[in-house]
């Protein structure tokens, strides 16, 4: 099965059982992919969380029905997930922009969320600079933060992180220490797997060798096939992009997937606001 066809499988999935409790784990296991992977894959593709989409799409039939049935406001509430009248007129508010009442007497236009179809290209309009290259393990020290992406909280959480990283000094010091082939500091993601479920931990480091300075933690990065990516541009709209580009157009037509080892983002040391800002990432891979 193909890696498109691997997601679209998922993304079927959630739509037969839409109106049943489903978790991130029987999501993830019909495309192949662990649940960390999978999340992230689909965020970067769709612009919006599985939680997000789903919840969407609840409302969306949520709407409909109010619109040409009968059905009490607070059956429809029961059937689409929310236990209270009041918990379905809010989320309904905040998607539609009116109450399931006006819904109902149709006094307002609906927002309507379709069901997903992956589509991709094979070519992109933009060419992407990147190379293959083999690099044996290396370690980096920094410091780390544990994350939940049960609840999607690791996308503001890491923001945050960054920004206390910056304001604290830690991230010039590690501009410092970085004696690596990588020169810049790194945000690295990687998964806790088994040991911890629906956890990850989420590094800013840099590439160090030897002994590991008071006060940072080290972990040692994996041999690995890397694919490196360019990045052009001005943070923070710049990464996202090639992101996107990556799993859009490149996976699908390169004849890699995904290693599953820890990917990295690698940040020069020189102003990232700037429009000629050159960053990269590196992702894991392996032959198909």
């Amino acid at each position: 099965m193909s890696w498109v066809e691997s997601l679209q499988k998922a993304i079927d999935y959630i739509e037969q059982h839409l109106l049943e409790e489903i978790s991130i784990e029987q999501i993830a296991q019909q495309a192949n992919s662990s649940p960390f992977h999978f999340q992230r894959t689909f965020a970067i593709l769709t612009d919006m969380t599985v939680g997000e989409y789903i919840r969407n799409r609840r409302l969306t039939l949520a709407a409909q029905e109010l619109s040409h049935s009968d059905c009490k406001i607070i059956d429809i509430a029961l059937k689409y997930g929310y236990d209270t009248p009041e918990a379905f007129t809010k989320a309904f508010r905040k998607q539609h922009g009116i109450t399931p009442s006006e819904a109902r007497s149709c006094t307002g236009r609906l927002q309507s969320y379709n069901r997903l179809a992956i589509q991709v290209s094979l070519k992109g309009v933009e060419p992407m600079k990147y190379s293959i290259m083999q690099k044996e393990a290396f370690q980096v020290v920094g410091v780390k933060r544990e994350f939940s992406y049960e609840n999607e909280e690791q996308h503001q959480g890491i923001a945050l992180f960054w920004r206390d990283v910056h304001a604290d000094g830690t991230n010039d010091r590690l501009c410092a220490l970085n004696d690596g082939e990588l020169k810049g500091v790194l945000g690295i993601c990687i998964d806790s797997g088994k040991a911890k479920p629906k956890m990850m931990d989420y590094w800013i480091a840099t590439a160090h060798q030897g002994e590991v300075p008071e006060g940072l933690l080290s972990v040692e990065i994996p041999a690995s096939t890397w694919a490196i990516f360019e990045v052009h541009g001005a943070m923070p709209d710049a990464m996202p992009k090639v992101w996107k580009q990556i799993f859009s157009e490149w996976f699908p037509s390169s004849g890699y997937e995904y290693a599953g080892t820890p990917e990295l983002e690698v940040y020069p040391n020189d102003n990232p606001y700037s429009p000629n800002y050159y960053s990269e990432i590196w992702i894991p891979v392996k032959k198909k």
